[in-house]
């Protein structure tokens, strides 16, 4: 946090900070234990039966779940603010691992874990990174980016606590026990939110000169935006992204332990990807301040390219070790820099119900790389095709992202 607070010493306490640990700590919740459900595919398949596909798709159908929720909540945070959505969410949230502990058929997993778990998820990151950038002009960038270090964390720490959990006590107790700690930390935590600094009679950090009743009200509506080409071009972005990313946080432990690595190591494979994940968050999102974020898109799939090339001919551990590094530096980059590549292109007066509407693109191609990826396997018994599709995926997202054009975001004010 010394890189903000150095420049802020007139008001030490800005409430700012508070924002940024909050969201960090509850991004660290939400997204490590939803990640872990690629960690409980292999038990469920072992107790139940069920193909891999079947089990893919509750997490599908909870991408879908996931982005009409980002939809409406971002619409409503853009009035309200996040506070008391993610303070019912985190109740909703923990209730919904604690009833996977007591499931015995299909539709138990896709209703509780489809419905009540995933209409967080992209939720709280549309909410707490748009709030963010809210309360940070300056370095707003950084500022999301050390928000995101949260998501990089859960992702390095939960799948390695669930696993060791399912290994020592089952997957039910594990599935009960984080239920317990998602309610117990996210509602003390989301009531430390706040929409935007004029809720606390502050500006946002780096504007010291604006009018009150300007703050958090710049940029396009959303109906301005709505008309502009670069909103669409997220939005596609974002898909090929998701599509990607999802469907190698749920399927790249399943691929490790069928090359003949334990379930510990492959499951670290998902933590790797977390805790490298955390460097790319605050290195590119700290570049985007000083370069610009479409420069740094480019960049970021630019490495993604080169990591999946490097996937499609690896199996040893090593190989595999030497992916996630590439891949989780990139992976982190890109869930930094959203929110503030929206607020560059659209300003923050929508900000929460744009980046709802590119998220719900996103999560569509979240629901459908593990469905499809799962459908190759079962059919096939290889994932090699469904990496080919993921390189090619990533192909197309960077010619967008080099198509990628600003917007005329100074004629917008008045939207």
């Amino acid at each position: 946090m010394r890189f903000l607070i150095r420049k802020n010493k007139e008001n030490p306490a800005f409430y700012g900070y508070h924002i940024l640990i909050a969201s960090l700590l509850i991004l660290m919740l939400v997204h490590g234990l939803t990640i872990s459900y690629g960690v409980f595919l292999t038990p469920l398949h072992a107790e139940f039966g069920w193909s891999r596909m079947a089990i893919s798709g509750a997490y599908s159908i909870g991408c879908f779940v996931s982005g009409i929720s980002a939809l409406i909540f971002g619409r409503i945070c853009d009035r309200y603010g996040p506070r008391e959505i993610l303070t019912i969410g985190g109740i909703i949230f923990g209730t919904g691992f604690l009833l996977m502990s007591r499931i015995t058929s299909m539709w138990q997993l896709y209703l509780f874990f489809g419905l009540l778990v995933s209409m967080w998820p992209d939720s709280s990151g549309v909410l707490l990174l748009s709030t963010t950038a809210r309360w940070f002009t300056k370095r707003r960038g950084m500022a999301s980016g050390f928000v995101e270090i949260g998501s990089g964390l859960g992702i390095m720490l939960i799948p390695l606590l669930a696993s060791y959990l399912i290994y020592n006590y089952g997957w039910r107790y594990a599935y009960s026990l984080v239920g317990i700690i998602a309610i117990a930390c996210m509602v003390p935590l989301a009531l430390v939110l706040r929409r935007d600094p004029s809720k606390k009679g502050l500006r946002p950090y780096g504007e010291h000169h604006v009018a009150s009743e300007q703050l958090g009200e710049r940029g396009f509506s959303l109906h301005a935006a709505l008309r502009q080409k670069q909103l669409w071009m997220v939005a596609i972005i974002l898909f090929l992204i998701f599509y990607c990313s999802d469907t190698l946080l749920v399927h790249i432990a399943p691929y490790a332990m069928d090359s003949g690595i334990s379930s510990i190591n492959a499951a670290s494979l998902v933590s790797l990807i977390g805790g490298f994940s955390i460097a790319g968050r605050v290195t590119i999102a700290t570049t985007g301040d000083r370069t610009g974020f479409r420069f740094v898109l480019v960049l970021t799939f630019i490495l993604m390219l080169i990591s999946l090339l490097w996937l499609y001919q690896a199996d040893g551990l090593w190989q595999l070790r030497l992916f996630v590094m590439g891949y989780g530096f990139a992976h982190g980059g890109f869930s930094a820099l959203m929110s503030p590549l929206l607020a560059e292109l659209f300003g923050t007066r929508a900000l929460s119900s744009l980046f709802g509407i590119v998220v719900f693109f996103g999560t569509a191609g979240a629901g459908i790389g593990p469905l499809v990826a799962g459908r190759i396997y079962d059919v096939t018994h290889s994932y090699q095709p469904a990496f080919l599709i993921l390189i090619i995926a990533s192909i197309i997202g960077l010619i967008l992202a080099l198509l990628l054009k600003p917007t005329n975001l100074e004629n917008s004010v008045t939207g």
